[in-house]
């Protein structure tokens, strides 16, 4: 995003929106990725290590499945995505040939997101930093070196952020094979397809992909409304949430950990221990997000000038950076209890919340203050108010612990 923001502001709102449309396709990751997690971690916690590389492997064969169609959706509509979602011919233009290109490379991204989740579930995330590490590294490399022209190549703009992107990703799925098979004590390829336990996968995951499904579309609908503000507002709120990604990628980070250890607990039967763990996890998270989200009210524009140097676009994200770094305490305990309670298999629970909290509470007053004349500044603020709304809500039913004996 640092470099495409200095490309042009299209260019910026089009990789933007390509996170919007990768909330679709995470809809099918997590109907395996959530169930997957949720039963590894429990065969882990049951000393069953066979059983969940057995899973592991059947899993691989559904993603591979999966992301043949979506890379042929992707490839095709990723025009008329930009269109329906009322973005300018300019976005619409550079979006198509980004959102192409990332097309291609969907297999990776679907067996990167199941090899990582299934190394979390087992208990190894050490792993996976590295790994993430080591890419993230050679991805910003690359983005130097196609989108700008460097060292002999040509400068492909856009187009060669989306090549750097998908190479990071093959690196990614290459790595964990080799963790996988070479180094890791927790976790194999055992080539067993078990119908019965990917039909329990399946079971769990239906609930935690209708919700991400729904989720998504409110997004996006929600994100059209900014779109009708204006490219500049559009761009704003991308690099507000990239900025924002600061404070709650951690909080996905404890959220992970609290979906683990509450799986490999219930699995062992220890239920007071899952219980403390998300405990543990949401005070971690909430803590550390919390601060960050304090940096976020105290110098937004500072923060926002990395990315681009248009003066309305600077002045929306910081606008969005204020308002957001308020909400960050609720958003961590959102994010690591309702990822607890998927841990545990209750993702019809999280489901009921999500959506109706996110329909009731920020797409419908958003959509309504819109036709009123309200401000962007009146969208920001709806869109606190839902999270705090979600985080009170998903504070009392972990508080209540009936979550902690849902049959998977």
């Amino acid at each position: 995003m640092l470099m495409v923001g200095t490309v042009s502001v299209a260019a910026l709102a089009a990789v933007g929106m390509s996170m919007q449309f990768m909330m679709i396709v995470n809809v099918l990751m997590t109907l395996y990725v959530i169930g997957g997690n949720a039963l590894i971690s429990r065969f882990i916690g049951q000393g069953r290590k066979n059983r969940a590389s057995a899973l592991l492997f059947s899993l691989v064969i559904l993603a591979v499945i999966l992301a043949f169609f979506v890379t042929i959706g992707g490839y095709f509509g990723s025009e008329h995505f930009y269109s329906w979602m009322g973005a300018t011919p300019a976005v619409v233009e550079q979006g198509s040939i980004y959102f192409k290109i990332l097309s291609l490379g969907i297999v990776v991204i679907f067996l990167d997101n199941l090899l990582y989740n299934a190394l979390s579930a087992a208990g190894d995330t050490k792993s996976s930093f590295y790994i993430k590490l080591s890419s993230a590294g050679m991805n910003a490399f690359m983005n130097y070196v196609l989108i700008f022209g460097h060292f002999g190549f040509e400068a492909m703009g856009i187009e060669g952020a989306a090549i750097a992107t998908v190479i990071s990703y093959i690196f990614n799925v290459i790595a964990y094979y080799i963790l996988i098979k070479k180094m890791n004590s927790s976790l194999d390829f055992v080539p067993i397809i078990r119908i019965k336990d990917v039909k329990r996968v399946l079971k769990v995951g239906w609930s935690a992909a209708l919700d991400r499904g729904i989720s998504s579309m409110s997004f996006l609908v929600f994100v059209s409304i900014i779109t009708a503000y204006g490219t500049a507002e559009l761009a704003g709120y991308q690099v507000g949430l990239r900025v924002e990604g600061i404070a709650f990628m951690p909080g996905f980070g404890f959220a992970i950990a609290a979906m683990a250890l509450v799986g490999q607990n219930i699995g062992s039967k220890n239920f007071e221990q899952a219980y403390n763990m998300g405990i543990i996890s949401g005070r971690i998270a909430y803590i550390f997000m919390g601060s960050v989200g304090l940096v976020m009210i105290l110098f937004p524009e500072f923060l926002v000038s990395f990315f681009t140097k248009d003066t309305l676009t600077i002045a929306v994200a910081s606008q969005y950076l204020i308002l957001v770094g308020l909400a960050q305490i609720p958003l961590a305990i959102m994010f690591v209890y309702s990822a607890a309670l998927r841990g545990a298999g209750a993702t019809k629970t999280t489901l009921k919340v999500n959506v109706t909290s996110l329909w009731l509470f920020r797409v419908i007053p958003s959509y309504i203050a819109y036709k009123m004349g309200f401000g962007l500044a009146v969208i920001f603020a709806i869109m606190n108010i839902e999270t705090l709304i979600k985080g009170i809500i998903y504070s009392y039913l972990y508080s209540k612990k009936e979550w902690l004996y849902t049959k998977v």
